[in-house]
């Protein structure tokens, strides 16, 4: 058996691994339900020495009849993804410390989201955040409290779009 620094190799067990951080995913988006959940991912993180990572999820344009207007949408939703990414980022790190990790993805949300963090093993949490509109929390978090609940890969933590930040400081 190896041993590490500050680490004693028992006979009776082997020796302990060193776990890698949780790493908590919000999808990230414009909306003030989604600085939200930001806020309470990155508290929760700083405070259980967890990782965060924004996934961006842009769905596919329905106009593809002419290849070069497809490919500017594209561009234009590829800086969309990256200015959000970096707004988000940047807040996150400025009110926590934490470096935040980035991942772009392009498809239906649902879809997409959940092949994520099936290829991300380190993803231990989904925190989404919902809406108060008329249409309702979103069809995320719908999903999430729908019939996906039960085989989704990882818990969900929702927060409800009503909390004030202090109330998302005191909880997180």
């Amino acid at each position: 058996m190896s041993e590490g620094p500050g680490q004693k190799a028992s006979e009776d067990s082997a020796a302990p691994t060193r776990a890698r951080a949780k790493k908590i995913l919000i999808v990230a988006d414009r909306s003030p339900e989604c600085r939200l959940a930001l806020q309470f991912a990155g508290l929760r993180a700083l405070h259980t020495g967890g990782r965060l990572a924004l996934l961006y999820i842009s769905e596919p344009a329905d106009f593809q009849h002419w290849l070069g207007v497809e490919a500017i949408m594209r561009e234009e939703a590829r800086a969309e993804a990256e200015n959000v990414l970096h707004t988000l980022g940047t807040q996150v790190n400025r009110e926590t410390g934490i470096v935040v990790e980035y991942a772009i993805r392009e498809g239906r949300k649902r879809e997409v989201l959940i092949r994520h963090i099936e290829e991300d093993p380190d993803i231990r949490l989904l925190v989404l955040g919902a809406g108060t509109g008329k249409e309702g929390p979103g069809p995320l978090v719908s999903a999430m409290a729908g019939e996906v609940a039960a085989s989704f890969p990882v818990p969900v933590t929702i927060v409800p779009g009503q909390m004030t930040p202090e109330e998302i400081e005191a909880l997180a």
